[in-house]
């Protein structure tokens, strides 16, 4: 059994010029703990004793990137499955007994995993325990609820895809900036494909995909490790591994030798936009430090509001942009984006709101970055990270999250630290490395000419 703080919680540190600025701290940050049963399942305890409430989350190694070709949307598929019960708990029996002893559930599927949660008073972890690991093996998928759950699918993507031209152009920037890698498939399925799936796939996915050896189990909250461990043992530690479960293998992309660009066009645009995406490196188990600047990046660019470089170039000295954005989130299995967005100011092209933007980046390769604002972006993000230890929720959710995407736990000890450790330099060095029109997928996104916007239902 290993047990550990959550790094850097308790830390006051300068940056750059700035002054030492103290940090506020809570009130017992999380005490984190992690074993492992015969099984192969891994466990993580993240204890916090302020209020009598336990997060439970199981997180399975397996995502959309996971699925056969021509079965897109599985993973997801699966996920609302599992709420079809099992002979033990029929269908809508767990999600009704959740919320009969005052808690909530839910889950969510991503490229790298798919993970289900339950929000508890902290007495009850033993009874969620029993039903998480009941579905984990005892899965019941009634042939006449298949065509109803496919038919939810559908309509989730009808809702959040279909109607939403943003999303629509999401996929296609995916599908382009992916040539090979399933990441540029999207995580809710291709709609003809979804049409396709079937009970006998989900049930196939199922067995070889959920079990404890495929698993990361965590529990945060008012809880102890000997508790977890003792439950642990009772309910998941009977269920056998699967001895076929092996290291995920997905194929690469080949090297992208030039730009790729789309133009789309939708009458439900009410407002033209400029997005243009990288190929980025991820977060390494050991090697997180271009991901840390990148990290930086995002925020001096476009993730520190009004002050970022982005806003400052565009939207207040040119004003050639009404909205202006960068992000990054390196905590992928494989090799991701990074992303920069332009809203170009109302009767400009987007031609000419892409020049401008080309001209803010290339100022900023120029001139690289103001240490004042270096520091302020350093300590918000660290702040940022300290009040996470507030929400339980979100705390288990960043470990899982890491930890299935191949991460350890000493990467996310280390991470806050070495986001502080990162110089200027780095962050530019990661800036021009990324940053190769030959790497990426430039979008305009825009009503057609003439059209009048159409409102979206």
């Amino acid at each position: 059994m290993i047990r550990r703080r959550v790094a850097g919680l308790a830390c006051v540190f300068a940056l750059g010029a700035a002054a030492t600025i103290p940090l506020p701290r809570s009130a017992q940050a999380a005490e984190v703990t992690s074993f492992a049963l015969e099984n192969g399942l891994d466990v993580v305890v993240l204890e916090d004793h302020r209020a009598p409430v336990v997060v439970q989350m199981v997180w399975y190694r397996v995502g959309a990137a996971d699925e056969e070709p021509g079965k897109s949307g599985l993973a997801h598929f699966l996920e609302h499955l599992m709420f079809n019960g099992t002979e033990t708990v029929p269908e809508g029996v767990f999600s009704d007994t959740v919320a009969a002893n005052g808690g909530s559930d839910n889950a969510f599927t991503s490229q790298d995993y798919t993970a289900y949660f339950q929000r508890v008073a902290a007495d009850r972890l033993d009874l969620m325990m029993e039903m998480e690991a009941d579905r984990m093996v005892n899965l019941v998928i009634d042939p006449e609820s298949v065509d109803a759950e496919r038919q939810v699918v559908l309509e989730e993507r009808n809702m959040r895809t279909e109607n939403d031209p943003g999303a629509l152009l999401a996929e296609q920037r995916g599908a382009a900036q992916y040539l090979n890698h399933p990441y540029g498939i999207p995580i809710i399925g291709w709609k003809h494909e979804i049409e396709g799936l079937t009970r006998d796939d989900a049930l196939d996915f199922y067995r070889r995909h959920y079990a404890p050896n495929n698993a990361t189990l965590i529990v945060a909250g008012d809880v102890t490790p000997d508790e977890v461990r003792a439950l642990a043992e009772k309910h998941y530690g009977p269920i056998p591994a699967n001895p076929e479960i092996t290291e995920r293998h997905r194929v690469t992309e080949p090297p992208q030798l030039a730009e790729r660009r789309i133009v789309m066009e939708d009458p439900r645009v009410a407002q033209p936009v400029v997005i243009r995406t990288y190929l980025a490196p991820e977060r390494d188990p050991g090697d997180q430090r271009e991901a840390a600047a990148l990290t930086l990046l995002a925020r001096v660019l476009g993730g520190s509001g009004i002050t970022s470089v982005l806003a400052q170039k565009l939207q207040f000295e040119t004003q050639d942009s009404i909205y202006t954005s960068a992000f990054y989130d390196g905590t992928s299995l494989d090799a991701t984006t990074f992303g920069v967005v332009t809203v170009p100011l109302e009767g400009m092209s987007l031609a000419e709101g892409e020049a401008a933007l080309d001209r803010a980046l290339a100022a900023f390769l120029e001139e690289g970055i103001d240490d004042d604002q270096l520091a302020r972006i350093k300590t918000q993000l660290r702040a940022s990270l300290i009040y996470r230890e507030d929400d339980i929720d979100g705390l288990a959710n960043s470990y899982g999250n890491a930890l299935t995407s191949g991460l350890t736990l000493e990467d996310i000890e280390a991470w806050p630290d070495l986001l502080a450790d990162i110089s200027e330099d780095e962050i530019m060095a990661a800036a021009r490395k990324v940053m190769d029109r030959r790497h990426a997928v430039t979008a305009w996104l825009s009503a057609p000419q003439g059209a009048e916007p159409e409102v979206m239902q």
